[in-house]
């Protein structure tokens, strides 16, 4: 049970098999990119949000694996590798959270965006308080604050994947990473991230049960795993093995799913609005599963390979592309490595493509040029350069910005859910919510996520507290401001 992370005799990334996976892949990938790129030049409609016209299936696995990110294979297993069970409470806040915003606030989201033609989440909050300039231009601030952070996270990860699975040295593999993720997302845009996230659902829920399954025959089945763990800790295979603040911290990552902007455009993008409850079961579903392989991962992971010393780095977040090296044909372990990759994609191209809207369509065109007509060409130019200016942002702080792509993660979705998250639920479901109330949220969200982060209060997660505290502030500040004009009609709006 002590087996080594790369032991010789097992399968390696060098053969044909290997390279043949991990490549169609990104060739496909790619194709996706180039074929979606005549309908995404079409106009800003298009590039952003694929003209309102996704069926139920693509967004629902679009807005599940966006959410997810390399912070689930790398990250969740990381953490169980290193924690145990209790790792699994990090997942039950976010599928609670999101089936709930599938089957009630997405509808008004989506009801609301096409009434009032919302191409990005600035512009429904324009549109739901009148705003002449000072909110939107606030949440462009806070976009490109924490969507950059969390690009660059991603850029890490795929660093690290391809360090620890194909030999090459992290800035290499950052850049690699980087430009792959750079190529399709400029060509193709919304339509062919979201028909991208489609395929790597896929690729992600087939390496999260192939790879725990087969290494868990190789260790002995589940009975032989419990005992090595239990032998080196009980506590790494009770789930209440953490204290009650810990509890809250993990539960409460569930609370950024309202305020992560390349979830919510998702919710915008589907043509028939009466679709997302079922979209709701089945993204529900498809959570369960990748949040479960992600934890058994780590579990027969920590069985294997007792000591963290035998990964590679002595980093945990290499465990899934160290146990896929060492346990799987190299075919699958070519698999391993893309599903690696397609959390990585799903998240950052939408990433992208939030930030890049928010400096075309939000600072730009509504901003600067105070709503003046842009031409649909001229637009989707501007957003493919800004796109790239994004990426070269990201790679710096993806190079310089640590090293737990876990805690990286979590910092970047503290602020969005924290700032946005508490201000869009009370948009959309109380009358009273007035422009002040929810200028006042964010900013709090943003300063309380900053100083909690700092300070270290009481080893809680900072988006929990963040959170609460933008929420009584945005209703506290509501309470004494007016609201818009034409509150009652805009509030109507979400059910029409």
């Amino acid at each position: 049970m002590g087996q080594a992370a790369l032991d010789p005799s097992l399968p390696g990334p060098g053969g044909f098999e290997f390279l043949a996976a991990f490549i169609g892949y990104l060739v496909l990938v790619i194709g996706i990119g180039v074929w979606a790129t005549r309908f995404s030049s079409a106009g800003m409609g298009n590039y952003f949000l694929a003209g309102r016209s996704l069926n139920k299936w693509v967004v629902a696995l679009s807005a599940v694996v966006s959410g997810r990110s390399s912070w689930l294979i790398l990250g969740l297993s990381g953490l169980a590798y290193t924690q145990g069970a209790s790792a699994l409470w990090a997942s039950v806040g976010y599928i609670v959270v999101e089936f709930l915003l599938f089957w009630s606030y997405a509808g008004r989201l989506r009801r609301f965006s096409e009434r009032h033609d919302c191409i990005t989440l600035p512009d429904f909050f324009a549109a739901r308080f009148e705003d002449k300039g000072l909110l939107r231009g606030l949440l462009v601030v806070v976009f490109l604050i924490f969507l950059p952070t969390y690009v660059g996270a991603q850029f890490l990860a795929g660093g690290k994947a391809f360090s620890a699975g194909l030999g090459l040295g992290l800035t290499e593999g950052v850049l690699v990473t980087a430009a792959i993720v750079l190529g399709y997302t400029v060509l193709g845009g919304f339509l062919a991230v979201s028909l991208t996230d489609v395929m790597q659902a896929a690729v992600m829920v087939f390496s999260l049960v192939v790879l725990p399954l087969v290494v868990m025959t190789d260790a002995g089945g589940w009975d032989a795993v419990t005992a090595t763990l239990s032998a080196l800790d009980p506590a790494l295979i009770d789930p209440m093995a953490l204290g009650t603040g810990a509890l809250i911290g993990l539960l409460g990552i569930g609370l950024g799913s309202p305020g992560n902007p390349h979830i919510l455009v998702r919710y915008m993008s589907i043509k028939d609005p009466n679709q997302l409850r079922a979209s709701a079961v089945v993204g529900t579903a498809w959570n369960v599963v990748m949040a479960f392989g992600a934890v058994m991962i780590g579990l027969v992971g920590r069985a294997v390979l007792t000591d963290p010393a035998q990964l590679t780095g002595a980093d945990p977040e290499n465990l899934a592309i160290d146990l896929a090296r060492s346990h799987l044909h190299p075919a699958l372990f070519g698999v391993v490595a893309a599903s690696i990759f397609a959390a990585i994609m799903s998240t950052t191209d939408s990433q992208l493509l939030v930030a890049a809207s928010s400096v075309v369509r939000d600072f730009w065109q509504m901003l600067v040029r105070r709503g003046e007509p842009l031409s649909e060409r001229a637009g989707v130019m501007a957003s493919r350069w800004v796109v790239v200016g994004l990426v070269v942002v990201s790679v710096v702080l993806g190079l310089h910005g640590g090293d737990l792509v876990f805690w990286f993660v979590l910092l970047a979705w503290a602020g969005l859910g924290a700032s946005l998250g508490p201000t869009s639920i009370l948009a959309l479901y109380w009358r009273g919510t007035t422009r002040a109330g929810v200028v006042a949220g964010i900013i709090t969200g943003v300063v309380v996520v900053a100083v909690w982060r700092w300070q270290d209060w009481f080893g809680l997660y900072e988006l929990v507290p963040a959170f609460i505290l933008a929420g009584v502030v945005t209703v506290v500040v509501s309470l004494f401001t007016r609201p818009p004009t034409r509150a009652d009609e805009l509030y109507r709006g979400f059910f029409e």
